[in-house]
C-alpha cells in the first residue's frame, strides 16, 4: 500500500503534461468560518526544477486510464507505476498545503476510470467537499471528462472557478490516428454544454443583481492541444483555434509541444517539438485574440508553418509592404496594432497621448515601445522610413477676396 507522499510524487508528476491550469479570472470572498479566497487577479506562482510555472496544487486523481491514447504517457498500455487518490486524500492535501501557504488553489484532472460519469463524480466530490464542508474559498480548476452526463457538468460548474475539456489534438483525423477512442464531436459537445450553462448563469445574474444566483465557472473554460505529435500544420492548428474561440468563447487555448518518452509508439516522432514552435503559436493566438488578425493572415497555403526565426507579426508586416508605413499620430487603432514592436497596451497609450500632442520617437521610447523593430513600419514627425515617400499634403489654393463666392465659405 502506498502512503500519501508516494501517491503525490507519482500523480503530481503525471499532471505536469497538462498546461491548461489557468489561475485567474474569478472572485470568491472568504465566508465566515471558511478558508481562503480568490481575488480575480491571479495567484502566487512558483517554478519546478524543469522550469515549469506551478501556481496550484496540480495533480491527477489517478493515472489509471481505460483509454489507450498513443501520445499519452498514462495510457492503459503504458508500463508506468500507477496510483490513485481517494477524494478525501485530495481534500486533505489541498487544505494542508493551503494553510501552509504552499498553494493558492487546486487544479484537478484524472485518467478515465470505469466510465466518464464515474470519474466526473469523483472529481465533483472533491470540489463539493472543499466548498460545502470546509468552506474553501480558494481557486479550483476541474478538468471535465468529455462524454459525461450534462447534469454532472452543471454540478461541476457550481463548485469550480474554471472548467476545461481538452481538445487533445488539432483535428479529428489526428484523433483517429493517435486516440481512436476519442472524438472531437464528443469533446466539443462538452465544451458547448459548459458554454451554454455559463451564458445562462451570466444572464441570470444580470437580471437579478440583488438576488445573486450562483455563478457557473466564473473564470470560464479553457482547453489544451498537443502539437507536433502529428504532421498537422500550424495553419490547421490556428484554424481549429479560431473555431473553438468563436463557437465556445474559450478564455485560453494552451499549446503543448509533444515530448517523446521511453518506449513510445512507433507512430510518434522521435524528436521533441521545438519550444520555439509553442512560442510562435502563442504569439499567433495573441494576435488573433487582441490584435485583430485572422488565422488565414498568419500563414499561407504555400507556407503553412509559422517561422521559427521571426515572430508572426513581423512576418506579416514584411510580406505586406503596401500597408506601411503607419503614422502613429493619425492612423486608426487597427492600423497601429499591426506595427511590429508596438504592443496592445501601448496602442491604447498612444491613442490617449496623441489627443494632446504629437508623439515623436522619444515619446515612443518612454513608453518602452521596441523602437528599433518598429522604425521601418511607422512615421513620426521626426522619422520617415528609408525609401518611404512622405505622404502628399492636399493641394491648397490662395483664396481670392473678390471671388464670386465669399472667401469666408472656404470655396471659390
Amino acid at each position: 500500500m502506498m502512503n500519501t507522499q508516494q501517491k503525490l510524487e507519482i500523480l503530481a508528476d503525471a499532471a505536469k503534461y497538462d498546461a491548461s491550469c489557468a489561475s485567474s479570472g474569478a472572485k470568491r470572498k472568504a465566508t465566515p468560518g471558511g478558508l481562503g479566497n480568490s481575488d480575480g487577479e491571479g495567484i502566487c506562482h512558483s517554478y519546478t526544477p524543469d522550469g515549469r510555472c506551478v501556481s496550484l496544487l496540480k495533480i491527477l486523481l489517478t493515472n489509471f486510464c481505460t483509454y489507450d491514447c498513443v501520445f499519452c504517457v498514462n495510457r492503459v498500455s503504458s508500463d508506468i507505476q500507477r496510483a490513485r487518490f481517494t477524494p478525501e486524500e485530495v481534500v486533505n492535501l489541498t487544505l494542508d498545503f493551503y494553510k501552509r501557504n504552499y498553494i493558492e488553489g487546486l487544479f484537478l484532472s484524472s485518467g478515465i476510470i470505469q466510465s466518464p460519469d464515474y470519474t466526473m463524480e469523483q472529481l465533483i466530490q472533491v470540489a463539493r467537499t472543499l466548498r460545502q464542508v470546509h468552506k474553501f474559498g480558494g481557486y479550483i480548476h476541474l478538468k471535465t471528462i468529455p462524454g459525461c452526463d450534462e447534469r454532472l457538468i452543471a454540478q461541476a460548474g457550481l463548485y469550480a472557478d474554471r472548467l476545461s475539456a481538452n481538445i487533445e489534438l488539432p483535428t479529428q483525423s489526428d484523433l483517429v490516428q493517435l486516440a481512436p477512442e476519442k472524438k472531437s464531436s464528443v469533446i466539443e459537445t462538452t465544451m458547448n454544454q459548459i458554454h451554454v450553462r455559463k451564458q445562462e448563469s451570466d444572464e441570470d445574474r444580470k437580471k437579478s443583481p440583488n438576488r445573486k444566483p450562483a455563478s457557473f465557472a466564473a473564470a470560464g473554460q479553457s482547453t489544451q492541444m498537443v502539437v507536433g505529435a502529428t504532421s498537422t500544420s500550424d495553419r490547421q492548428i490556428l484554424s481549429t483555434a479560431t473555431h473553438l474561440y468563436g463557437e465556445y468563447k474559450l478564455k485560453r487555448i494552451y499549446y503543448t509541444g509533444f515530448s517523446p518518452y521511453p518506449e513510445a509508439d512507433s507512430r510518434l516522432p522521435l524528436k521533441a517539438t521545438p519550444l520555439i514552435r509553442e512560442h510562435r503559436l502563442y504569439q499567433s493566438d495573441w494576435l488573433m485574440r487582441f490584435y485583430g488578425f485572422d488565422a488565414t493572415e498568419l500563414t499561407t497555403d504555400e507556407n503553412p508553418s509559422l517561422s521559427l526565426t521571426e515572430d508572426p507579426k513581423t512576418t506579416w508586416a514584411r510580406t505586406h509592404p503596401e500597408f506601411f508605413p503607419v503614422d502613429v499620430n493619425a492612423a486608426p487603432r487597427e492600423a497601429i496594432l499591426r506595427v511590429p514592436g508596438i504592443g496592445y497596451r501601448n496602442v491604447e497609450r498612444i491613442l490617449s497621448i496623441r489627443r494632446y500632442h504629437q508623439l515623436v520617437l522619444d515619446d515612443l521610447r518612454k513608453l518602452n515601445v521596441r523602437v528599433k523593430q518598429a522604425l521601418p513600419y511607422l512615421i513620426t514627425p521626426d522619422h520617415i522610413p528609408t525609401g518611404a515617400a512622405p505622404k502628399e499634403e492636399p493641394a491648397t489654393t490662395q483664396m481670392d477676396l473678390f471671388a464670386p463666392v465669399s472667401a469666408l465659405t472656404g470655396s471659390i
